[in-house]
């Protein structure tokens, strides 16, 4: 991951990615991915998102990792939350009711930092990684979750060779071979061509992909 890329991108205010509002395809797929009334989540790479505060606000103990201070300053300040804020390994650490935030490379996280997670909420994440870097991504990511975890994943296919990433196209084989020894199901998938506004770039087609995947217990 370009660590310099994402910093640029939010001190310069490019943050189209960021939504202000819960997405829809969490509120859409939130029984069916939570299940049960408590929860340990991650959101990794989280910006400022709303899903975060949404997610506190139902009672689950939720766990950001993003490596932007701005952006984190910006979730604070937009959320008022008044966090206590300290040092672990290479994290900075903001706590506060339901909700932590580690402020920090999501590649220097383990789980002898902030333990094992049952879900992640993956929206923003895997499309941020260009192909070489996915396998270490879904690697690191494995190593933080418990057995019988679930992730929400929203991934996008469109023409690579028309249009560089982020975010970027994930196919479905490749997913499949990321995720190997795990149950994926498909929830949806929709024509967004129109919404992500990406066909004037040559795009003809973008498919937005919402997957369930559980990993063995």
């Amino acid at each position: 991951m370009d660590r310099a890329f994402w910093l640029a991108r939010w001190e310069e205010g490019r943050i189209g990615f960021h939504r202000g509002e819960v997405h829809p395809d969490l509120r859409q797929f939130l029984d069916t991915w939570l299940d049960e009334p408590h929860h340990r989540v991650l959101v990794p790479l989280c910006g400022k998102t709303l899903d975060i505060p949404f997610l506190a606000g139902r009672g689950h103990e939720v766990t950001g990792v993003e490596i932007s201070p701005q952006a984190v300053a910006e979730l604070h300040r937009d959320q008022r939350l008044r966090a206590w804020v300290d040092e672990d390994g290479p994290f900075k650490v903001h706590s506060s009711p339901g909700i932590t935030i580690y402020e920090g490379d999501f590649f220097d996280l383990g789980p002898e930092l902030v333990g094992t997670f049952d879900r992640v909420w993956d929206r923003a994440a895997l499309v941020a990684m260009s192909p070489e870097h996915r396998p270490a991504y879904v690697a690191r990511l494995r190593t933080l979750l418990r057995p019988g975890a679930r992730i929400l994943l929203d991934t996008a296919a469109y023409e690579q060779d028309r249009m560089s990433g982020p975010p970027w196209s994930v196919p479905g084989e490749e997913l499949e071979s990321l995720y190997e020894g795990c149950t994926l199901e498909l929830l949806q998938e929709r024509e967004a061509i129109e919404e992500v506004g990406f066909g004037a770039l040559g795009l003809s087609s973008w498919l937005a992909r919402t997957t369930l995947i559980r990993l063995p217990g």
